[in-house]
């Protein structure tokens, strides 16, 4: 089986199959080839239902979770975008194919330039890479109009909340290892709007002390 069968079986099976049904998520998740993504010792298990190792002591999130957050952000093509967690780059190629621009944030460099350098090479030209503390957000380039954090802080780091738009959405992962929760954090005038989601198990987010 080549990997394009491979990754209409992904979404036929692990994504409409579980309730996707952003058209527009389900015709990116078909085309982004993950296999890029992924080191060559583990990239025929690239489109298995799985989260898979990357180097670094990280992980490419399973691609049903990838799917389920991007459709969560809710977002139609004009959005700024901040990533929290930039990994191997898949989801930022995700990201940087439904909306205007993505900036997004690396902690570990040797990752950091790997991902860039994928990204660089499939053509994306609306990607912004940054190597540091992703917990403290990107200041310089807010308000966002969302925000996707791809590891999990033990609380939600307050300094992100100050950087989406009133009515923006964060979608993050919270809680210790061993009990983390996907919530969808909507900021309102008077403060932030919680839904919760799934319970999901992601890297740490690594921060730097203070």
């Amino acid at each position: 089986m080549d990997f394009e069968q491979k990754r209409f079986l992904m979404v036929e099976q692990q994504m409409k199959a579980r309730g996707i049904k952003d058209k527009r998520v389900l015709q990116i998740m078909r085309k982004i080839p993950r296999h890029v993504f992924v080191p060559k010792n583990v990239c025929s298990r690239a489109y298995d239902d799985c989260a898979l190792p990357i180097g670094f002591g990280q992980t490419i999130s399973q691609p049903y979770v990838v799917a389920s957050m991007t459709e969560t952000l809710g977002v139609c093509g004009h959005e700024s975008v901040l990533e929290i967690g930039t990994g191997s780059g898949y989801q930022t190629a995700v990201l940087a194919e439904l909306v205007k621009e993505v900036f997004t944030i690396e902690r570990i460099p040797d990752l950091s330039a790997l991902a860039t350098k994928m990204l660089e090479r499939l053509g994306y030209q609306n990607v912004f890479c940054q190597t540091g503390d992703g917990a403290v957000g990107w200041k310089e380039k807010s308000p966002f109009d969302v925000i996707i954090v791809t590891a999990a802080p033990e609380h939600l780091p307050q300094e992100l909340v100050s950087q989406v738009v009133v009515g923006g959405r964060i979608v993050i992962p919270v809680g210790p290892a061993d009990s983390q929760k996907l919530l969808c954090l909507t900021r309102t005038k008077t403060g932030l709007s919680e839904q919760y989601l799934y319970p999901v198990s992601f890297v740490p987010l690594i921060q730097d002390p203070y």
